[in-house]
C-alpha cells in the first residue's frame, strides 16, 4: 500500500464483509493516517459469552485468511451485565 486511498480500498471491503457475514458492528478504529497499518474493531452482543467468542473467532479467522493483509495481533474484551 502506497497511499491512504489504496489502504482504504483494501480495508473498506473487509469491514463491509465482516458486517454482512457475521452481523457485527465493525469499523476502522485507529491508525487512520498511517499507510501500512489499520486497526479494525468488531463488536457483537449476545445473551452468552460463548456465542460472542465464537463470532469474534470467526471474524478473526476471516481477516487472517485475507491474502492482501497481514494480521499482526488480535485482542478481545468481554463486558458483562455488571460492567
Amino acid at each position: 500500500m502506497h497511499s491512504l486511498k489504496e489502504k482504504r480500498s483494501i480495508v473498506r471491503p473487509i469491514i463491509a464483509e465482516l458486517r454482512r457475514r457475521y452481523d457485527v458492528a465493525a469499523a476502522e478504529a485507529g491508525h487512520l493516517d498511517l499507510h501500512r497499518r489499520a486497526l479494525v474493531g468488531a463488536a457483537v452482543v449476545a445473551p452468552d459469552a460463548a456465542h460472542c467468542r465464537d463470532v469474534l473467532d470467526e471474524c478473526e479467522r476471516f481477516v487472517a485468511g485475507r491474502p492482501e493483509v497481514e494480521l499482526l495481533s488480535a485482542r478481545r474484551r468481554l463486558f458483562g451485565p455488571e460492567d
